[in-house]
Order: structure tokens, then C-alpha cells, then sequence
């Protein structure tokens, strides 16, 4: 289901020497393997290796104010400056604080500088970021990135949906009966989906769009489809030899099964569901499920759309829009949590 991409007479071609150094955001819905295919390139070699956390436009932006106000970059500085994500860098604290507040006037700016130095001190040319959710800020990323790269990854939205009940927990919306509900998270892996194929198509020469079960089951027509988009070479058998993060060791919400179906993490759905689960799921996103190339199971009649199910349809992603509209374009985001930056003291 990779795609290929495609130039507009507006698109403005990034030049082959610069393609080859440009940075690289892979995104897409949580559980759909971004974790996976962020190794994949790490694992062949080229990029920065950095298992930080960088979330500049989810979190930081919002809670502390547009960074190009002198006050406010202070604060963002300083609460990344405490962060996991910093202590992973490896870089100089005094160093880096005083280039950011210096050079930083977006997120674009703050990304760069660190990632930048990243890839220096490692004697790399060029690096890449994951984070799923970046697949929500694409169009402000590629403001103020005009060189960036996306790899958007797509994987079956039953196996989304089955993987993060699992993993319990999560509530895309609050009304939702139950952590983990199978139709709140098949339409949050809609609206994530929809959202990245969206901005893709304001620069379809700088998007491409990765399967996840191509990549996992025949990857090496994926991966040459992703050295020709990158301008970077994608050795097979380097990558099998270098084997980082996920490569060798399972992110599955079913590793600690033994049986095959926990191995084997493509159409687990069909396994796990029951009839009238698929039927439900196919009801709310079987449009999206298609449309990426997803075959759907249950009969017309069944997966024909309730009155429950239109409603959700409708509710859902307004909700979201309005939720990610709040956060990042009214005071609201102030509200937000920092935990997930693990700060210190």
C-alpha cells in the first residue's frame, strides 16, 4: 500500500543533494508501527540514533506560548532542559540553552538545533524523529521545516483497535463506556489516519504512506520504495545485521503470549474478534479500512450502519478537532500535563 509520490506543477521539488540530508518525521496512529519503522532506519545507518522525546507542538508550545516570545522560549528551554528526552541527548546543557534561546523563533527551529547536534557529535548527516502524534502538527512542521520528510505508517485499524484495548487504558473520548472500547478507538485510529493523509496531500512529493503489514511480511519492496522517496540507501541485510529496537525485540501488546497468533502480529483481528465486533468496527471505518486497502469481512447488512453508529461517526471526530483545536490555539493548552517529559528536579 506504499505510495508513491507525486509532483504537482505547484510543488516545488526538493533538490536531490539536500533530499539526502533532509530530516525525516515518521508518524501515524499509536500500536500501527511506528516504533517499527523508526528502527528500520535507524538500522540502516546514516541517521542520528536518539531515543528521545521531543514534543515541541503537543506539549511545550502549548503549555508555555508561541516560542519566537523571549519569555516564553525561556520556559519551553528550560522545562526540556529537565527533561528524559535532554538527558538522553547527550549534550551540553549550557551549550545547547544558550543556541536555543539565541536561534529558536518555532518549533521547526528548536527540533532542528537539537537534532542538528545530535547528528554532528554521532558523525551522521542527516536524522529523523518519531513521535505518532507529530502526524496532527504535519502542516506546521512542514511550515516551519520546509525540507521535511514524512513517513506516514498505516496498519489495519482492527488491529489498532484490538491492540490498544488490550494494552487497556486508553479513552479517546470520555464518554467512552470503558478504557479500551473497540469503536472510540477505531474512530480515533480514523480520525489520526484521515488527518495525515490530509496534510500529505498539501505536499504529496514530500509524503508517503507505508504499510505496515507490507512492511512486516515483504519488506523489501517497501524498503526500496523508501530509499528512492529518501534518496537513501536501504540495505536489506544491513538492516537484518543491525537489528535495533523493534527489529529484535517485540513492542507486541500480546508478547508475553507463546502462541502463534501472539507471534504473528498481522490480521490478529480476525483471531481475537468475534463476528459481531468486525461487524461494528466495519460499520464505523469501513470506508477508511477500503480506501487504504483493508478487504472487509462481514455482509453488507451486517456492517450496514445503526443510528448509534452514524452518531458516532458524527461525534467523534468533532470532538477531537475540538479537543486538538483548544490545545493548540487558545489558553487552554496551559492546562496541559507535563509528566510524560519525566522531569527532574
Amino acid at each position: 500500500m506504499h505510495t508513491t509520490p507525486t509532483t504537482r506543477e505547484t510543488d516545488l521539488e526538493i533538490p536531490a543533494a539536500e533530499r539526502r540530508r533532509a530530516p525525516v518525521f515518521v508518524v501515524g496512529c499509536h500500536r500501527s508501527g511506528t516504533n517499527l519503522l523508526y528502527d528500520t532506519l535507524l538500522s540502516a545507518g546514516g541517521f542520528a540514533v536518539y531515543r528521545g522525546y521531543l514534543p515541541i507542538y503537543k506539549m511545550l508550545i502549548p503549555k508555555f506560548g508561541r516560542i519566537d516570545d523571549p519569555f516564553n522560549r525561556a520556559k519551553i528551554i528550560q522545562a526540556w532542559m529537565h527533561s528524559k528526552g535532554f538527558r538522553r541527548s547527550g549534550l551540553d546543557a549550557t551549550m545547547l540553552s544558550s543556541d536555543l534561546f539565541a536561534n529558536c523563533r518555532s518549533g521547526g527551529d528548536f527540533m532542528r538545533s537539537v537534532m542538528d547536534k545530535i547528528a554532528a557529535d554521532q558523525g551522521v548527516p542527516r536524522w529523523a524523529v518519531y513521535d505518532p502524534d507529530n502526524v496532527l502538527y504535519m502542516s506546521r512542521i512542514k511550515a516551519d521545516l520546509p525540507g521535511a520528510l514524512f513517513l506516514h505508517i498505516v496498519r489495519d485499524g482492527r488491529d489498532v483497535a484490538l491492540s490498544l484495548r488490550k494494552m487497556g487504558g486508553f479513552r479517546p473520548v470520555p464518554w467512552a463506556r470503558k478504557a479500551g472500547s473497540l469503536q472510540a478507538t477505531a474512530l480515533y485510529w480514523q480520525w489520526m489516519v484521515e488527518r495525515g493523509r490530509k496534510w500529505g496531500q498539501m505536499f504529496p512529493q514530500d509524503y508517503m504512506e507505508v504499510s505496515y503489514e507490507e512492511l512486516v511480511t515483504d519488506p523489501r519492496p517497501t524498503l526500496e520504495a523508501l530509499g528512492q522517496f529518501l534518496h537513501h540507501d536501504f540495505d536489506v541485510e544491513k538492516i537484518q545485521d543491525a537489528g535495533l529496537g523493534r527489529l529484535s525485540e517485540s513492542n507486541s501488546s500480546f508478547r508475553e503470549e507463546s502462541s502463534e497468533t501472539a507471534v504473528n502480529p498481522v490480521g490478529r483481528w480476525k483471531e481475537r474478534l468475534s463476528q459481531e465486533e468486525v461487524a461494528s468496527l466495519e460499520a464505523l471505518v469501513g470506508d477508511t479500512l477500503e480506501s487504504h486497502g483493508y478487504q472487509l469481512t462481514a455482509g453488507p447488512q451486517e456492517r450496514a450502519p445503526s443510528l448509534r453508529h452514524k452518531a458516532m461517526r458524527l461525534a467523534y471526530p468533532a470532538f477531537l478537532d475540538l479537543k486538538l483545536w483548544l490545545k493548540t490555539q487558545t489558553p487552554a493548552g496551559r492546562l496541559g500535563n507535563l509528566s510524560a517529559l519525566e522531569l527532574s528536579d
